[in-house]
């Protein structure tokens, strides 16, 4: 079996356990608005912190500013070594409507508006959700350095990035983290996730769990997955945290039933010969 890390040390100073919570869908359908039971969203959370989750992704566009207040809400005062990323740049429309605003006034208010919401005086890790081709990356990141200098940012990190893009921005700030798509099916930022890998940046895979024909049952993923006891989400999770060391999932839910079921990826032991035939299927 590979010997896989449990934890990982984002910025030289906050320890997390690798298996971390995304909290985007504890809001309304299409990431828009109130979630249908809140009360259910508040136990996840909860819930989630028991299990040994001590890292915890949002950002102001859920709902907008649904997620980030549901989390103020439920765990603050944060408990210690609980880690709360967000993140700023994206605006929003209506249900799955997004559109980049990378304006230095507009992100250095959404910040503060963050620390309002999740009810704390420092945010751990803050990330550039998506860099505004209307604005140089170094333009947007200018008033987070000085919040970051202010003590209310402690790291920064970037969303949906090339190594290029990390570069330009890692010559303005230290650069602790890099949030891309990523998936045993959809491998289009492996570029991305090597340099993190060379220098020791924290890789956020969000939708990462399998989807489409490489998911459906009866096939290798799902073969694999009968195993080990397990479904194909907690094989795509397993794989995750077993393909790289700097790799944090943070596989996200409405229900404490799925989180639940989730969590139990973290305990899949994967042998060589599995990575492998998981590899061979994706390619496929």
């Amino acid at each position: 079996m590979i010997t896989m890390s449990k934890t990982f040390t984002i910025g030289n100073d906050l320890e997390v356990n690798r298996l971390g919570f995304g909290s985007m869908r504890l809001t309304g359908t299409g990431i828009w608005g109130e979630p249908k039971d809140p009360e259910e969203a508040r136990r996840v959370l909860k819930r989630a912190v028991e299990l040994g989750v001590n890292f915890i992704d949002t950002a102001d566009s859920y709902g907008p500013d649904v997620s980030e207040r549901l989390i103020g809400e439920t765990l603050s005062p944060f408990p210690k070594g609980l880690v709360i990323a967000t993140k700023g740049g994206l605006t929003r429309q209506g249900p799955d409507r997004w559109s980049p605003d990378g304006r230095p006034d507009y992100l250095a208010k959404e910040v503060e508006k963050s620390l309002r919401l999740l009810k704390t005086d420092v945010i751990d890790l803050w990330q550039l959700h998506r860099i505004d081709p209307k604005v140089p990356v170094e333009q947007s990141l200018e008033p987070i350095v000085k919040l970051k200098q202010q003590g209310k940012i402690r790291h920064i990190g970037l969303s949906e990035v090339k190594p290029k893009d990390i570069d330009r921005a890692r010559k303005v700030v230290e650069i602790v983290s890099v949030q891309n798509l990523y998936n045993v099916g959809d491998r289009q930022h492996e570029d991305v996730l090597e340099y993190c890998e060379r220098h020791n940046i924290a890789f956020i895979p969000w939708f990462p769990v399998a989807a489409g024909k490489l998911a459906q049952p009866g096939g290798k993923l799902d073969e694999i997955a009968k195993r080990h006891g397990a479904t194909v989400a907690q094989l795509s999770i397993a794989w995750l945290l077993h393909h790289s060391a700097v790799i944090l999932p943070i596989p996200g839910t409405s229900s404490v039933a799925h989180l639940e079921e989730n969590m139990k990826a973290a305990q899949l032991a994967l042998s060589e010969a599995e990575m492998k035939e998981i590899e061979k299927a994706a390619k496929s």
